[in-house]
């Protein structure tokens, strides 16, 4: 009779702890997939930041707002200081 008892609360423990790694992997796989989605977004806002900051746009801008001009290359000239 005790070895029944005994074998049940075994079966119980086990039953528990079962229940307790199936909650588990299910957070992490929770867990997992909202990291993936982060890193897809990250990417996503990595690849405007690069197409907002792309070197013609910036130029359209500052020659629509501002009235600058790309400097023409055969006018500059650079000065050695170590002389």
């Amino acid at each position: 009779m005790v070895w029944i008892i005994v074998a049940g609360v075994i079966l119980a423990g086990v039953v528990f702890v079962n229940l307790a790694v199936l909650r588990l992997n299910l957070r992490v796989d929770s867990e997992v997939q909202l990291r993936a989605h982060l890193r897809a977004e990250n990417a996503m806002l990595q690849s405007q930041l690069s197409s907002e900051l792309a070197s013609p746009r910036i130029q359209n801008a500052a020659r629509k707002q501002d009235g600058l001009s790309q400097a023409d290359p055969s006018a500059i000239r650079y000065i050695n200081l170590a002389h």
